[in-house]
């Protein structure tokens, strides 16, 4: 064996020792876990009281024919279409209007958005049930104010759905510091040669900005997407656990309570697989309409 065969081997060697923690930590704590909840989709299981009893397919073919099962599918995919758009093109034009290296107070503003990341769920869940609270509630208080009756918002078979996604959003300052990076990073000289061809503010956006940012853009389009199928702690807090009328029942809510409150474990691990299918769907979709594979194979 020659000498670059063993410092490839000890490279290797060395390199699995480093990574090791983080091998042991997938193989056992997802792997494992994934690799078993597919076969109890695959089972009559309870969790704790009896054995998993194998009865192939039927959790999937009944799955498909669950009047709840649709809804949280629906609801689900309203959060991901319409509260995806609103997340990305809210926290995209606060980074713009923020990527101002004059503005005074800079790092104050971006510490102000980030700082709502930092606060744990449930104790933000808390505030914005105040915050949405009919009759003393601050958001109902500012639209008295100017002569507007504010709906009931969770109570509301309208607007508990937009309340919802309205709090995600405002949590979602993590991705103005994304897009803020991004933006820094865009050659200033590309915008002055709007400037000198007689370019707008729309111009630079549309034809310098957001084709820069395709990358940045398409990172935190995935992750939005991939944050919402998994929205959980917000209705299980504000809205009952899906209320009013199941308007707000989620997908990750209703495999929670089919695992937790119903007993039903081997059906909450077929509805999770299908969750997994879904969400790695609408990944590769964007990454391919994002280009991203493509790119890969030119580099």
């Amino acid at each position: 064996m020659t000498g670059t065969k063993l410092r490839e081997i000890r490279t290797l060697r060395n390199g699995l020792i480093f990574i090791s923690p983080w091998l042991v930590g997938f193989l056992g704590f997802t792997l494992y876990p994934m690799l078993q909840a597919f076969y109890y989709s695959f089972t009559d299981y309870s969790g704790l009281l009896r054995p998993p009893v194998f009865i192939g397919f039927e959790h999937y073919r009944n799955m498909f024919s669950d009047a709840i099962f649709v809804t949280v599918v629906k609801n689900t995919l309203f959060m991901v279409f319409a509260g995806g758009a609103l997340i990305i093109l809210t926290t995209l034009t606060i980074a713009i209007l923020l990527d101002n290296k004059n503005l005074k107070g800079f790092a104050g503003f971006r510490v102000l958005f980030f700082l709502p990341t930092l606060v744990p769920t449930i104790i933000l869940c808390v505030l914005w049930i105040w915050l949405f609270n009919v009759d003393s509630g601050l958001i109902n208080s500012l639209l008295a104010f100017f002569g507007i009756r504010g709906p009931g918002w969770l109570a509301s078979l309208t607007w508990s759905k937009p309340a919802l996604i309205i709090m995600r959003t405002w949590v979602s300052g993590n991705l103005i510091i994304i897009f803020l990076g991004g933006l820094q990073d865009i050659p200033r000289d590309l915008y002055e040669a709007v400037d000198i061809d007689g370019g707008n503010l729309l111009h630079k956006i549309i034809h310098i900005t957001v084709p820069m940012l395709k990358p940045i853009i398409l990172f935190n389009v995935v992750n939005t997407i991939n944050g919402l199928m998994q929205m959980f702690v917000e209705p299980l807090t504000m809205t009952s656990r899906g209320g009013p009328m199941d308007k707000t029942y989620t997908y990750a809510l209703y495999v929670y309570q089919n695992a937790f409150t119903y007993g039903n474990m081997g059906y909450a691990c077929a509805l999770s697989w299908v969750m997994l299918i879904i969400t790695m769907l609408f990944t590769v979709t964007c990454l391919k309409s994002g280009g991203y594979f493509e790119e890969r194979e030119n580099y």
